[in-house]
């Protein structure tokens, strides 16, 4: 059962918060202020807290869900800074709490099936997945998708411009999915030639084809249990879309060069840039597979439409950026971000993320308003 912490400074808080927590199963521990946590960590494994904004842990580095009384970009910033999991704001609403709760534990769960999974097969390793950032509407939208969509089998398109971030939906589909300690392969659609795309997703036989010097499984047959990623799908070439189409209809396929059909068990999620429809109407993509690829689609916002979530971005990034090139922490000014904020991010997640990390390299302890305007021709 999970353990839960409520601390906020609200008695009438923690008594419905409590009640509601526990009517869904879930253990509680209440407190009125942050005094007494550290002494009911240590005799108490406590799984998660659920606190105010104006509760500091200074010594604990629990999981941790924010609630704010008086939410602003600062407190957020701050929050998140801290190791804060989520930041919500009152009203509460008690459906997206919960929702978060079963969120946090199905990962828990997820992270100990595989590293179980990992001991017995070492070659499936698990890379960290980044956070889903921002608390703009549209955002909220993609996670609550990515939510409900994931504990189903259901094949997904993911739509968006270059840079949005198509590939961690589809992580976290991968995550929040109950294959989520099998397999996550992907495989950039754009990036192979037309003629050695078969060979890739299929796999070939020895002496198949002049360079086929042995036996090779294709990403259908390593992604085999889990999920298959199929990054920028819209520009595969029509031949290679056919044998897709067969493969996801039969749920089986053939090594070039092949004669056998092998059963395999693939959950697809592909993305395109493209419009899809657009390419089907002039004959560069099949319409019957597009049917089959899209029973959810998930549109991913550009970054333009979700102005307000760039300094929680920012904020992101310099923390990320800072630990890995090991320098001392960078801050950023209002300004600095002000002019963030007013670019037009034709490169989208991607590009702000370089232009931060240039910044951090150029500039000296703080990220100022001429800093950006130096080096970002902003």
């Amino acid at each position: 059962m999970t353990k839960i912490l409520l601390i906020f400074k609200s008695k009438s808080m923690l008594n419905s918060l409590g009640e509601r927590l526990r009517f869904e199963n879930f253990m509680t521990y209440e407190l009125l202020d942050e005094s007494e946590a550290e002494e009911l960590c240590r005799t108490k494994d406590i799984d998660l807290a659920i606190t105010g904004d104006d509760i500091v842990l200074k010594e604990l580095s629990l999981p941790r869900i924010v609630v704010a009384a008086n939410p602003s970009i600062d407190s957020a910033v701050e929050a998140l800074r801290r190791g804060a999991i989520d930041y919500l704001t009152l009203p509460i609403n008690m459906n997206l709490l919960l929702e978060r709760v079963r969120s946090f534990t199905l990962e828990e769960a997820q992270s100990i099936a595989q590293r179980t999974t990992q001991r017995t097969h070492p070659r499936r390793t698990n890379t960290s997945t980044q956070p889903i950032i921002g608390t703009s509407e549209a955002i909220e939208h993609v996670r609550r998708m990515i939510s409900r969509v994931a504990p189903s089998d259901a094949r997904v398109l993911v739509l968006g411009e270059n840079g949005t971030g198509k590939e961690l939906v589809a992580r976290w589909l991968h995550l929040k999915s109950a294959r989520s300690a099998a397999p996550f392969v992907e495989v950039n659609c754009a990036a192979i030639p037309a003629e050695l795309i078969e060979s890739e997703l299929f796999g070939h036989e020895k002496g198949s084809f002049t360079s086929a010097i042995k036996q090779r499984k294709g990403k259908f047959e390593l992604a085999d249990g889990g999920t298959l990623f199929m990054d920028e799908i819209g520009d595969m070439a029509l031949s290679a879309q056919a044998k897709v189409l067969r493969a996801l209809q039969e749920n089986k396929i053939t090594r070039v060069g092949g004669d056998r059909d092998i059963p395999v068990d693939v959950r697809v999620v592909a993305a395109t840039n493209k419009d899809i429809r657009h390419e089907i109407e002039i004959g560069n993509f099949r319409e019957d597979l597009y049917h089959r690829l899209s029973v959810i689609e998930i549109d991913v916002p550009p970054l333009r439409e979700r102005q307000e979530d760039i300094e929680l971005l920012v904020n992101h990034f310099i923390g990320e950026i800072c630990e890995r090139y090991n320098i001392e922490h960078k801050s950023i000014d209002h300004d600095a971000v002000e002019r963030l904020e007013h670019r037009r991010w034709t490169g989208n997640i991607r590009e702000l993320h370089n232009v931060v990390e240039r910044l951090i390299i150029l500039s000296d302890k703080q990220i100022t308003a001429e800093t950006v305007d130096r080096y970002c021709h902003i």
